[in-house]
């Protein structure tokens, strides 16, 4: 058999390869070996490290190789022979390792809900322990590559990960809408978590950062989820509710089969839907324009029980008490009030559905009902507008003071005026 007169390894491969072995061992006292920069050549006879050698051009001869003496007698000089395996290992640092969970389901503290979350990023590895690293992970391959590093510590890697997450979300109440804001401080993180897991193989974790958070949409579950989180985000920026939502895609269904066919079927289900929704608004309180109104007859607590079932209205006398929202802060005050008891805001409700709009509206943000531009002139016994100079409340019937009008005709009159210019009736 002859002998191996030069050990070397120039790396080929696209992918890194962190460690190989020379695949001969039949060598001798006057072998050259050649280690290139970034690279520790390993030396095992008979189970035993040999020798290592860092970058360099060397001749195993006794003195570089003294354990040679012992294992097969070798004497001083001469060209002898040896079996032994020669291992390259690759010392490079590598910054670009891609790695990625699979779904981790998490409370989240934002939307109250389990949420099926992923997480990616990339870290970044150098072997400082070629020893360790040989023993340890690569074992009897003849070829140790990144893919084969991260195949092979994939399950633990990921539960750590995933633990590390869930537990720093958990514990300082993280929800998915603020997890953007997270990802450096998580990152440092996982980093000294990471560090002792990978230095146990002789490597040293020179970088960790975790990308990205986000749903995992690879499952049914977490497509729903995530569309529920977009509509959600829609409906916020647009003012829209959910009821509205609703009922705007049955009205678009009941135009839509009219107007695909008309005469057909499409036009006889698009007036049964519309008839059916009318129906729904006379049994439960104002049909397809309530449904489309925003509903602020919201419960309240400490009244009647029946009462806070049929809406949260209290009977007081004979008007109906509601909470409405402040046109100008959005504070929710009884509909009793006459100004916001927050920012001070009169309450100028519409007529017709009791929203509270601005002094100078012209038609109810809500219902679109036309408003009477009063001035700020309210009832005094249920806080409709009324206009000026009127004598009665077209909400409640309530007589006006009669130093304003004429009990009469109602005609406007001025201070300390007897007798109404208009038709001389006397005032009191």
């Amino acid at each position: 058999m002859a002998f191996i007169d030069l050990v070397r390894w120039v790396p080929t491969d696209d992918e890194t390869i962190y460690a190989w072995r020379f695949p001969h061992t039949n060598l001798s006292t006057m072998t050259q070996l050649i280690v290139q920069e970034s690279q520790e050549a390993v030396f095992f006879s008979k189970g035993q490290i040999v020798g290592k050698f860092g970058p360099g051009k060397y001749t195993l001869s006794t003195e570089n190789l003294p354990l040679l003496r012992s294992l097969y007698g070798i004497p001083f000089g001469g060209k002898n022979p040896f079996t032994a395996e020669v291992w390259f290992v690759n010392k490079i640092q590598v910054y670009n390792i891609g790695w990625e969970t699979d779904t981790m389901p998490v409370h989240d503290a934002g939307y109250n809900t389990h949420l099926p979350l992923c997480a990616s990023g990339q870290y970044g590895l150098k072997i400082v322990d070629t020893e360790k690293f040989l023993v340890k992970a690569v074992g009897t391959k003849a070829k140790f590559s990144e893919s084969d590093l991260t195949d092979q510590f994939a399950g633990e890697f990921t539960t750590k990960v995933k633990s590390i997450i869930m537990q720093h979300m958990l514990n300082f109440n993280i929800g998915f809408k603020q997890i953007s804001a997270h990802l450096s401080s998580m990152s440092d993180l996982l980093r000294k978590e990471m560090a002792e897991f990978w230095s146990e193989l002789g490597i040293e974790l020179t970088k960790f950062y975790v990308s990205t958070i986000e749903i995992d949409t690879s499952t049914p579950e977490g497509a729903r989820v995530k569309e529920a989180i977009a509509k959600q985000s829609e409906m916020s920026i647009t003012g829209r509710t959910w009821q509205q939502e609703q009922m705007f895609g049955t009205a678009n269904n009941a135009i839509e089969g009219m107007t695909s066919n008309m005469g057909g079927g499409g036009l006889l289900g698009g007036l049964m839907a519309i008839n059916m929704m009318n129906n729904m608004g006379n049994g439960g309180g104002g049909g397809m324009q309530s449904m489309m109104q925003p509903q602020y007859n919201q419960p309240t607590f400490g009244g009647n029980q029946q009462q806070q079932m049929m809406g949260g209205d209290m009977q007081q006398g004979q008007q109906a008490v509601k909470m409405v929202h402040c046109s100008n802060c959005a504070t929710r005050f009884p509909n009793t009030s006459r100004f916001c008891p927050k920012c001070g805001d009169p309450y100028n409700p519409c007529p017709k559905c009791g929203t509270d709009n601005d002094l100078d509206a012209r038609r109810c943000i809500s219902c679109g009902a036309q408003l009477v531009n009063n001035g700020g002139n309210l009832c005094p016994q249920c806080n409709s507008p009324v206009a000026p100079g009127a004598a009665f409340c077209g909400s409640c019937g309530t007589r006006l003071a009669p130093s304003n009008v004429c009990g009469r005709c109602g005609s406007p009159l001025s201070p300390g005026v007897k007798f109404c210019p208009t038709c001389g009736f006397k005032n009191a």
